[in-house]
């Protein structure tokens, strides 16, 4: 099963795309897109100058790695910056929508869930999240930026939640169930 986990921003966007056995999972591809960069001479890009960029940029990721499922990070709102949610809620908007008209199913999964599944705990640092990212794929270095391994540890995640076959649809049912070898 190949799945895209999704760590959603307004600025940074990170994506992690993973496949293969619950054991041995491989990445595929893992980045992120950084929206509304400034050029010389140019102020700010719009709130929905970003939004479309993140539309068309996120479309052309589905239609490039043709995930099965995408997990996105839940809605995480912090009392000193009430206005962080709104604002990320406008991006998660944009990709559950793409997510919706392509087809696919989705998982949404709260930081505090993420962060658990992969360190065991639900407060993890970045760092704690990058290195444990690090460990399970074996890679030389930390994922960078941060975005990178949280949203590689929401396709983890995601996936570890879809084996359990909460929120399957009957193809991706049919994908994750065990074969049955006949025996003489």
């Amino acid at each position: 099963m190949r799945l895209l986990g999704i760590d959603p921003g307004l600025n940074i966007t990170g994506y992690g795309c993973i496949e293969g056995s619950p054991e041995r999972p491989s990445l595929v591809e893992a980045g992120v897109f950084r929206l509304g960069k400034k050029s010389p001479g140019r102020k700010a890009a719009s709130i929905a100058e970003r939004l479309d960029e993140l539309d068309r940029d996120f479309r052309l990721l589905l239609e490039r790695l043709r995930p099965e499922a995408v997990g996105v990070e839940a809605l995480f709102a912090h009392y000193k910056h009430p206005t962080t949610a709104i604002v990320m809620g406008h991006a998660r908007g944009v990709l559950l929508l793409a997510i919706r008209q392509a087809g696919l199913d989705l998982v949404e999964l709260k930081p505090t869930e993420v962060k658990k599944s992969l360190t065991g705990h639900g407060h993890a640092s970045k760092e704690q999240m990058q290195e444990s990212v690090r460990g399970v794929f074996g890679l030389a270095e930390r994922p960078e930026p941060a975005d990178v391994a949280d949203a590689i540890a929401v396709a983890l995640c995601a996936r570890r939640r879809l084996l359990l076959g909460e929120r399957l649809s009957p193809a991706l049912e049919e994908a994750v169930r065990p074969k049955r070898v006949k025996t003489a």
